[in-house]
């Protein structure tokens, strides 16, 4: 039997990389992979902590999820958001360089940093120059400049990959899907009346399903070239109000869609539809989950994530 490849995922803890260890049996090892986790914990803005689990771990591939994600927060503390999302990458390279690491290195960026793109240029392929319009986007956009110049002047594989907005199990509610889903739990079970808080539901997004996000990434890792960026992404453009009328049908509730203005965001993007040919063409990689299919999996995630919030309160 071959020798399943060391991978590290940081931000294990995260959707994304409590994702990974879902698919760590059926997917991560047909990829010829084996995750790996520290016994210790690492700070990205502590240096020696990240010297101490690469020494203890040496693995043969790093994806690197690990940052500061919710844009609301990136605007609220814009300084820590560059900190943790672009300084931390750099000491995380800096690590693996001293650890000896010679093997390849994912930085996984996010499909934000383009910006506002007007519609007569969608699907957003990897053509269009990054616009970043948040900080989360600027600390983004700066930290794939970062991954390419280590590309250009280290041996080991270095890519870039711009994920769109993904969906699935494990999602916090600070997300659109996620908190619709937890709205809907919450009405079968009785604890709210049946009307949906949302915040701009006439707008589109690319969607994807986290295990295709997964796989994407275990593709690149294989095939993907080194010093180059790629888009993940459905190359399909949902309306969130269409998504949400989905999950009213498949739960067969009856509820008022309400818009909360504490959930609009500052953002001009309107549509957004992603261009995935050139991971295709690398890779051969192509979304294989339906879309209904992936709602489900939130829906029932969340069924059980209230029923559990449910169990554990004090009877009165």
């Amino acid at each position: 039997m071959k020798q399943l490849k060391r991978l590290f995922v940081t931000g294990q803890s995260g959707f994304v990389g409590q994702a990974f260890e879902r698919m760590r049996e059926h997917s991560v090892a047909a990829h010829g992979w084996e995750l790996v986790a520290p016994v210790n914990t690492y700070d990205l803005l502590e240096p020696a902590s990240l010297d101490h689990v690469l020494q203890q771990l040496r693995p043969d591939a790093v994806i690197h999820l690990a940052g500061q994600t919710f844009i609301p927060e990136a605007f609220r503390d814009p300084g820590r958001t560059l900190d943790v999302n672009l300084k931390g990458t750099l000491n995380l390279l800096q690590a693996l360089q001293g650890s000896g690491f010679d093997g390849t290195f994912l930085y996984v960026s996010s499909g934000d940093v383009y910006g506002k793109v007007n519609p007569e240029l969608l699907p957003i392929s990897e053509q269009q120059p990054p616009r970043p319009q948040n900080p989360y986007a600027v600390s983004k956009a700066a930290a794939e400049l970062l991954s390419y110049q280590w590309s250009c002047n280290l041996p080991w594989r270095i890519m870039i990959a711009r994920p769109f907005n993904h969906i699935g199990p494990g999602q916090r509610e600070d997300f659109v899907i996620s908190s619709v889903a937890r709205q809907l739990a919450r009405i079968r079970l009785g604890l709210q009346e049946p009307r949906i808080q949302v915040g701009d539901v006439d707008v589109s997004r690319d969607f994807l399903d986290v295990e295709d996000v997964i796989s994407a990434y275990l593709n690149l890792l294989e095939k993907g070239q080194s010093g180059e960026i790629y888009n993940v992404c459905s190359g399909k453009e949902y309306l969130i109000r269409d998504m949400i009328a989905s999950m009213l049908y498949l739960t067969e509730t009856d509820a008022v869609i309400e818009q909360d203005p504490a959930r609009l965001r500052r953002s001009d993007l309107r549509r957004v539809k992603g261009d995935n040919r050139k991971i295709t063409q690398a890779t051969g990689w192509k979304p294989g989950i339906p879309m209904q299919q992936t709602l489900l999996s939130v829906l029932q995630d969340w069924d059980a994530r209230v029923g559990a919030e449910l169990a554990v309160q004090p009877r009165l």
